[in-house]
């Protein structure tokens, strides 16, 4: 049956229809998100909230002259589809596909690219200001921010200097009462009070000299429309406030936010998650660390756990839901997590501070200025860290060992299983005289039986996992469990030599001089950039013990890896099992 949809492939065709067939394309919309969603799997819940809202905002608004930034991206996909790119919607997230955020070289209609949240107040700002300065005083600028994004510290440093300008901006404020997980703060709690019509006189917004309007039902698209026209008229800096449901429009969707926020695949129908065969796998690396810390802090009294609007995703959950009163979701705010996680510190608390590893960047002037300047033993728990897959590169990990190498006093672990993660943990509880990054990445581990018992491990220590002659391979961190696979299937395998280093700093020196008076060839692997990374702290302990032999780095290279399945971005990166498994066999021919 022939649909509205069919005929849109950009907002002018959009803009054709009469304003009382809305409601239909919105419903048609809806459902061919959930159509390809269902087998292809992305971020469901948060683009069905903003439906009527992605409507009404192409079809008043003059895009892509007119500019638009979705902060948080995952909000886009009706977005994308609507400015032609529905024929090739269903390669979304797929190797070779769209992004599943917006991307600027993808298309003019995105105007920013927002992976990481609460960016788009400064970037609509800057594009207005810009267009002030050029004359382009006619043109708009508009800015969708979910209440968890726009209760982040940079958020209110853009609406600060905003409210000082006479730009032509709109923010809309997306509230949802859900970011990934429930948004948390006294932030949230006004804009709950707003909304059942009890809040203080004064309005928070209106005090930061914004015109402020809602709020408005986000799902009433001819309201939206109405009201989007009006601002339109309106000069200088506007915000309005809309309230949508995340997941509209599929019942297990808005029943269950959290996981349907991204799904994986699901009946498009009834909306139940397709079931994956129950056959005994290993754990998650983060529930192995969830579950270690409830272990750890039912003994330890003194342990408290701190995450930055992601006790789902890091399974800070579990110590949410046992000992809610040491553990701590502070939303989306990685400063404040980091530093706070210092002060707790200060004061003789042991807090593990658990962050993905592409959101810490975020927090690196905390990270150097408030944790290690003052060598305050906090324990960073970076989850996600190397190439994380199809969200693409504003999420895979990959920099952490180069950006933390640098900084004195910290310390830099990589387990390459469940245990040595469940041992260092339980090691650095014991007791640090300054702080230490535990790295470890998206995904599942290797064991089964993973529930070792805890003990201690030696500080800035490798281990050899096997012995050799003409090559050494030296790994951090799970990777390293496709060298010993790979070591299986080689010609020559007496000759090969594994060697897990674990700690990328401090550096196991003394390992390191008796490898290198063993192996002809010494090669690294990491999931991890080449440049900084572990690799090179290894050239450069043999250039300052001045060692000789051929060093080769495997890592992430000199460029951002794009979209894919894990292994698909390993092969990109050429850190894939074919790829070293081809080198290490041509440099054994080599030796003969």
């Amino acid at each position: 049956m022939e649909t509205l949809l069919t005929h849109i492939n950009s907002p002018a065709d959009l803009k054709k229809l009469p304003l009382d067939k809305l409601p239909k394309l919105a419903q048609e919309l809806r459902e061919f998100i959930i159509d390809i969603v269902s087998t292809k799997e992305g971020h469901l819940g948060a683009s069905l909230g903003v439906v009527e809202l992605t409507i009404a905002l192409h079809y008043v608004f003059d895009t892509p002259t007119d500019k638009l930034i979705w902060d948080v991206g995952h909000q886009a996909y009706g977005h994308k589809i609507l400015t032609g790119r529905k024929e090739i919607f269903e390669t979304n997230r797929q190797l070779g596909g769209i992004s599943g955020f917006p991307k600027r070289s993808e298309s003019p209609y995105d105007d920013f690219g927002t992976g990481h949240s609460s960016t788009a107040i400064s970037a609509i700002l800057g594009m207005a200001m810009a267009s002030k300065l050029s004359g382009e005083n006619s043109k708009q600028h508009i800015a969708i921010v979910g209440d968890a994004s726009i209760a982040s510290g940079m958020a209110f440093e853009g609406l600060n200097h905003l409210g000082v300008t006479n730009v032509n901006a709109l923010i809309i404020l997306n509230d949802n009462a859900i970011g990934i997980d429930p948004s948390v703060g006294a932030l949230k709690k006004y804009l709950t009070n707003v909304k059942a019509g009890t809040a203080k006189d004064e309005n928070i917004f209106e005090c930061l000299n914004l015109d402020y309007s809602g709020p408005l039902d986000g799902h009433d698209v001819k309201r939206l429309v109405e009201e989007l026209q009006r601002l339109k008229e309106v000069d200088g800096p506007k915000l309005l406030h809309i309230i949508t449901t995340k997941g509209k429009g599929l019942k297990k969707a808005e029943e269950d936010q959290v996981v349907y926020h991204a799904p994986g695949k699901f009946d498009k129908v009834t909306g139940e998650r397709l079931k994956k065969p129950q056959e005994s796998q290993p754990p998650k690396y983060q529930e192995v660390f969830g579950h270690t810390l409830v272990e750890l802090a039912q003994k330890n009294k003194n342990i408290v756990g701190i995450t930055p609007a992601m006790p789902t995703g890091s399974s800070l959950k579990y110590m949410m839901e046992q000992i809610p009163d040491r553990a701590f979701d502070v939303g989306i705010a990685e400063q404040h997590a980091v530093t706070l996680a210092a002060g707790m510190a200060a004061q003789g608390l042991i807090p593990f501070c658990n962050i993905y590893s592409t959101f810490l960047q975020r927090a690196y002037d905390q990270v150097i200025h408030d944790v290690a300047l003052q060598n305050l033993p906090v324990i960073f728990c970076l989850d996600r860290a190397g190439l994380v897959g199809q969200d693409g590169p504003t999420h895979h990990g990959v920099f952490d060992i180069a950006y933390l190498r640098c900084i004195p006093n910290l310390t830099l672990f990589a387990p390459m299983n469940e245990m040595e993660l469940r041992n260092i943990m339980y090691t650095a509880q014991l007791g640090m005289d300054g702080p230490i990054a535990i790295r470890y990445p998206r995904g599942q581990g290797v064991t089964i039986d993973w529930k070792n018992e805890l003990e201690p491990t030696p500080w800035g220590t490798g281990r050899c996992l096997k012995e050799g002659s003409k090559i050494a391979v030296l790994t951090v961190g799970h990777i390293g469990n496709e060298i010993s696979r790979l070591l299986q299937t080689l010609d020559q395998t007496d000759a090969i030599g594994h060697y897990d280093m674990r700690f990328v700093k401090p550096l196991d020196q003394k390992l390191l001089r008796t490898i290198f008076k063993t192996y002809d060839h010494i090669i690294t692997l990491e999931d991890g950039c080449e440049i900084g990374g572990f690799g090179s702290a290894v050239l450069e302990f043999a250039n300052a013990e001045q060692y000789v032999k051929p060093v080769t780095i495997f890592g992430i290279p000199d460029r951002f890896v794009g979209h894919g399945t894990i292994p698909q971005t390993h092969k990109l990166a050429g850190i894939d099992f074919e790829t070293i498994h081809s080198f290490i066999q041509s440099t054994l021919d080599q030796c003969e």
